[in-house]
């Protein structure tokens, strides 16, 4: 998933400019530089600043990384797990992990979602799975959804990693019931399609949020993350959404798009299976008239590609069995991946491909002559073992293993890392100010 282009994500990042800037002119020594400039931790992927995305680029390589057989270096794992506050939420980074969460520290419902993603599919991590699960549940509003920091209304992104997280904590979204209003996420979701009093070409997307007057408008997005959500499916899914076993890797032709005559009964009562078709349905046509891929939404940006976005939108489509439609923006990812500066060292980015390319029916080791896997692999620690053919060299895992030992990643034992990781979850961490959707580094 990529950084969304939404007016809050402008105005952070105007205020965070104008406070940064000042800072850097009068303090230039080590101890002022941004976290960038400094050293960070040896078990997180990535060299650009951490503050506000550094559990999700995290999280989003670590998954990355088991969906196609690698096991990630065990610091990179108790790196994530550190970032655990004892309440079981997560915030976007925390530098020190020693120091207890307290009441400033700003949890982030898109981290922790994404967290339990990645710790769900890593394995082993069930009691840190079950806390922040746990977590999620307290604060949920009552409209059934979620905001991008607890209390704060639901948005269409938001409640969407969190249906991803449900389903890879093994919960069904459609029992998560708010406390008051008993409303299920997908409740809370399907608030936020556009139906049939939008204009026709705009049925079946999905808004971000309303705005102050109540009026849903038709967000890519947004889109791409609530069709993925409405099938009750995370960002690791396979083609045709294969781990709930749905519709396999076969095509299903065209999505459907929203009907809206007399004799459907017109705009209610759409089940999340139907909605998600409608919005795979407007993310075709889409598609289609911007050949191959979305556009920016970033208010006063320049017309331009959206690379993450078109990524996140080749994963909705694959999980609902489009295939063909998936395949014609993977290969359009493929030709211009060039053009995405982010695909070069960007884990975030990098992980997104190789889950689009996966659930596409790609191969993320040979994606355009460049090996997605390798890539990814090289913004971080190395792993411990790397599947033969997915490190672009003969020797496979034996490769991943010396590397991993080499760097020290590779000794101790299970319980001896798990030890390790509880000591580093001790603490827990600053609150993470942006949603996933807002990260600075698209």
């Amino acid at each position: 998933m990529s950084l969304r282009r939404t007016a809050a994500a402008l105005a952070a990042s105007t205020v965070l400019c104008a406070v940064a800037a000042p800072v850097a002119a009068a303090d230039e020594s080590p101890s002022a530089q941004a976290p960038a400039q400094r050293d960070l931790p040896s078990g997180l992927y990535g060299k650009d600043d951490p503050q506000y995305d550094g559990v999700w680029r995290q999280s989003t390589a670590l998954l990355a990384q088991d969906a196609v057989g690698v096991k990630p270096a065990p610091k990179a794992v108790a790196w994530l797990t550190g970032q655990q506050c004892e309440d079981g939420s997560f915030a976007s980074y925390r530098p020190d992990p020693t120091e207890a969460c307290t009441a400033k520290t700003v949890a982030d419902v898109n981290a922790t979602a994404a967290a339990v993603q990645a710790l769900a599919a890593l394995g082993g991590h069930g009691e840190r799975v079950e806390r922040a699960v746990e977590w999620l549940r307290l604060v949920q509003n009552d409209d059934g959804g979620w905001g991008f920091n607890p209390g704060s209304p639901s948005d269409a992104n938001s409640v969407s990693v969190v249906i991803g997280a449900l389903d890879a904590a093994g919960e069904d979204p459609a029992k998560t019931l708010s406390a008051k209003g008993e409303k299920s996420p997908y409740d809370s979701l399907l608030g936020f399609q556009l139906g049939c009093d939008a204009e026709k070409d705009e049925r079946g997307a999905f808004a971000y949020q309303p705005d102050e007057k109540g009026r849903l408008a038709a967000n890519d997005d947004a889109t791409a993350a609530a069709v993925l959500a409405a099938r009750g499916e995370g960002l690791a899914t396979g083609p045709g959404g294969e781990e709930g076993g749905r519709s396999g890797g076969e095509d299903r032709g065209a999505a459907k798009a929203l009907e809206c005559g007399e004799d459907d009964g017109g705009d209610g009562g759409r089940t999340p299976a139907e909605a998600a078709e409608a919005g795979a349905a407007y993310l075709t046509r889409v598609l289609e008239a911007g050949g191959g891929h979305l556009k920016s939404a970033m208010p006063g940006a320049e017309e331009q590609p959206d690379y993450g976005n078109t990524a996140d939108a080749v994963i909705a489509l694959a999980a609902g069995g489009h295939r063909d439609a998936a395949a014609k923006s993977l290969n359009w990812l493929e030709k211009n991946l060039g053009s995405w500066d982010k695909a070069t060292t960007g884990p975030a980015a990098l992980g997104q491909l190789v889950l689009a390319a996966r659930a596409a029916g790609g191969d993320p080791a040979d994606f355009g002559g460049v090996n997605l896997v390798e890539r990814l692999n090289a913004t971080g620690p190395a792993p411990v073992s790397v599947p033969s053919g997915a490190d672009g060299g003969e020797n496979g895992e034996d490769d991943g293993s010396r590397n991993a030992a080499e760097d020290g990643d590779g000794g101790g034992s299970p319980a001896m890392w798990s030890l390790i990781g509880a000591g580093l979850a001790a603490g827990a961490g600053v609150g993470f100010l942006l949603s996933n959707r807002r990260r600075r580094a698209q």
